[in-house]
């Protein structure tokens, strides 16, 4: 009943049956998954390292080649307002301030070919007050607005290509 592996293998061999398979002295696993694991994570790192790297030039460079013209947007009155404007980008961002302290202005760079906007809205308390526009230091247009919640809107047009 309780067999020896040496009994068990004598007993094999007399059946006449093959030797069982031997297991080597020192196992040496399989790293070739590993290796190409580690391969295809280096080749990913520097595909975005270079990315990382080279987006940074392009970015800079792009956004410098974007034709603007200097706007500056005024609020003027007494009190506080909810002022968006258009501001500098590739599509001319727009910038929210709320609660904003007056009297307010900025000037911005705009790109060309985007409508310069300022719009002012009161708070609930009303009262009165003026926005206006000046594109290259030139007066454009101004607007009043008045009133519990009251909204004014300055815009004015900055052609896609402008002489200069």
């Amino acid at each position: 009943m309780g067999t020896t592996a040496g009994e068990s293998t004598t007993a094999l061999l007399e059946s006449g049956e093959s030797e069982p398979p031997q297991k080597s002295a020192s196992p040496r696993p399989d790293r070739t998954g590993l290796i190409i694991a580690g391969a295809v994570l280096a080749a990913c790192g520097g595909l975005v390292l270079y990315g990382v790297l080279n987006g940074e030039d392009e970015g800079g460079a792009q956004e410098h080649r974007v034709p603007t013209a200097e706007v500056t947007y005024e609020v003027t009155g007494t009190g506080t307002a909810d002022i968006t404007y258009q501001a500098r980008g590739a599509t001319g961002k727009t910038v929210t301030v709320d609660a904003a302290d007056l009297p307010w202005r900025k000037t911005v760079e705009v790109p060309l070919g985007t409508e310069p906007l300022v719009g002012i809205t009161l708070g609930e308390k009303g009262g009165q007050l003026r926005c206006a526009l000046a594109i290259r230091g030139q007066h454009v247009q101004s607007a009043t607005a008045a009133g519990k919640f009251g909204r004014a809107t300055c815009s004015g047009e900055l052609a896609a290509q402008e002489a200069r």
